[in-house]
This record gives C-alpha cells, sequence and structure tokens, in this order.
C-alpha cells in the first residue's frame, strides 16, 4: 500500500522520574529530511532519535518535537552558577565601590540573586534515557505510519480513478483518429475539385491517395496510444506493489505519460482529437501533483 508524506503521529512514556511526548509532523520532499528540537541535555540521542523515525519513514520532511516533564527528585541535582555568581560579585562590588554604599555582601544576599542555584536533571545512564527516549519516538512513528498509510489510501483511490479517466480519454483519441485521414481526403479532394472546376483538369486520384497517405503517416498516433494505455496499467501494478518507494516510480512514469500526451498533441489535425489531448494531459497534471505527495 502506497504511504502518504503528509502525516502526525504522537507518542508517550512514562515510568516513575520522567513523562516524554514526542510529536511528529511530516510534509512531501524529494529526500528525507528529519529535524529535531529537543533539550540539549538530550542530544547524544539524536541520531538514533533519526535513525529510528526512517524505520517507519523514508521519505519526507519530518519535525520532531520531543519533551521531557515530570523529573523526580532522584533525577536532579542542585548546582552552582559559578559564571553568574562571580559576575554579580563583581558587580556588586564595583557599586559598593563607586557609590560609597554601606553594608555587606552575604551568603543571604547571592543565594538570593537570580539563577545563582541552576536545577539540573541528572542523567547519570545515558543508554537508560535513550532506550525511555526511543520508545517515545518508536510509538509517534508507529501513529504517524499509520496517518501517513490512511491517506496513501485515499491517494490510490483517486489515482485510479484518474488513472481510468486517462484511460478513457485515449480510447476516445484513438476512435477519433481513425477517421482524421478519411476526413481529410474528402476535405482535400473537395477542395481540389473546387479548384479544377471549369478548367477540365481531371483530379489525379493517384496524387490525392499520396497526399492522404503522407498526412495518415504524420498523424499517426498509435505507438502514442499504446504506450500510454501501457503506463496507465503500470500505474495501478506500482500502486497495489506495495514494494515501497512507489512514489520516485510513479514520478517517472508520470513524466512518460506526459511525454506521450505531448506527443499525441503535437500530431493532431483535428480540433476534436486536440480538445480530448487538453483534457487527457489535465488530468495527468492532477495525477502529478498527487504524486509529489507519495513517500
Amino acid at each position: 500500500m502506497i504511504r502518504s508524506m503528509t502525516g502526525f503521529g504522537r507518542g508517550e512514556y512514562r515510568d516513575e522520574k520522567r513523562v516524554i511526548t514526542v510529536e511528529l509532523k511530516s510534509v512531501n520532499h524529494r529526500f528525507s529530511d528529519i529535524n529535531i528540537k529537543m533539550p540539549r541535555r538530550y542530544t547524544f540521542a539524536e541520531e538514533k532519535i533519526k535513525a529510528k523515525v526512517r524505520e517507519y519513514a523514508r521519505r519526507g520532511k519530518i519535525d520532531c518535537s520531543v519533551m521531557v516533564d515530570n523529573v523526580a527528585e532522584s533525577d536532579v541535582r542542585i548546582t552552582l552558577n559559578r559564571p553568574a555568581l562571580e559576575q554579580y560579585l563583581n558587580n556588586l562590588k564595583a557599586m559598593k565601590g563607586e557609590y560609597s554604599l554601606s553594608g555587606d555582601i552575604t551568603l543571604d544576599l547571592v543565594a538570593s540573586l537570580p539563577d545563582v542555584m541552576r536545577q539540573m536533571p541528572e542523567i547519570e545512564d545515558q543508554e537508560e534515557m535513550t532506550k525511555c527516549l526511543l520508545a517515545a519516538v518508536e510509538e509517534a512513528a508507529k501513529n504517524l505510519e499509520s496517518t501517513r498509510m490512511e491517506e496513501g489510501a485515499r491517494l490510490a483511490e483517486d489515482l485510479l480513478m484518474r488513472g481510468k479517466t486517462v484511460l478513457g480519454l485515449a480510447e476516445k483519441i484513438e476512435e477519433r483518429s481513425e477517421t482524421v485521414p478519411a476526413k481529410y481526403r474528402d476535405k482535400l479532394k473537395a477542395r481540389i475539385e473546387e479548384l479544377l472546376e471549369g478548367t477540365g483538369v481531371e483530379l489525379p486520384e493517384e496524387r490525392l491517395a499520396v497526399e492522404v497517405a503522407v498526412f495518415a503517416d504524420k498523424c499517426n498516433i498509435t505507438e502514442e496510444i499504446t504506450r500510454l494505455k501501457s503506463h496507465v496499467e503500470q500505474l495501478g501494478s506500482i500502486i497495489g506493489s506495495g514494494r515501497g518507494a512507489e512514489g520516485k516510480e510513479l514520478d517517472f512514469l508520470i513524466q512518460e505519460m506526459n511525454r506521450e500526451a505531448n506527443t499525441i498533441g503535437s500530431k493532431a489535425n483535428d480540433l476534436e482529437v486536440t480538445n480530448l489531448m487538453l483534457k487527457l494531459k489535465a488530468e495527468v497534471e492532477k495525477i502529478r501533483e498527487q504524486v509529489q505527495n507519495i513517500e
């Protein structure tokens, strides 16, 4: 089953120390582009998080948001922010001397200053924390995959429907094109007879046959129609293959379908064929737009 590159997935991990929430949002992209937003202290797990996401989403631009909350007391350490404390002390001493202020710089004073003491999660076991993070990431990735598959099913239905429309238009073009040489012959014959009227010159049937044969060869689209029908058949085969990377295959196939449609248009010597070809090209373009969203 084909997958869309658009989707959303959310995952959560809980234990007695923490709650980890992961959200994944994806949109279409030519390659795999994973951007992770999470606290800097957990960046040691970034590459493993990306690898886990790629197990479920091979292509697409994916934004991964990792949030860690409810850190237990046993998982916390209090640290002295020495650079901040030194700046406070230097500024207080300078202020006291410059403005001749009285009073002592006491422990109570400096301990009450903002950011002198910092509360930091104690991450002693990176391997354990990585496992916790990956558990939340995997749940989110599975949910992302589920939404992408649901959207992919809708895309597949739409593509198959449009493929049938293209096939129907190709058959109409084929049917109409078979009558074009005969119509051309009738028009050409009528025009020549009009020009020769009253001259006593007879219509050269052999020359007329040659002209019609040349015209018929120039506007023959049998090969293009055959290939176009084959492409529509391939469209269905790729969608139902389930082998992965269908998006790239379909993208190439649509290019070929568009090439055949352009060739048919360049050979069209009939207004009805031209109108049918324009409708066909419009459907191929809609298919191309949809294919851009397939993984």
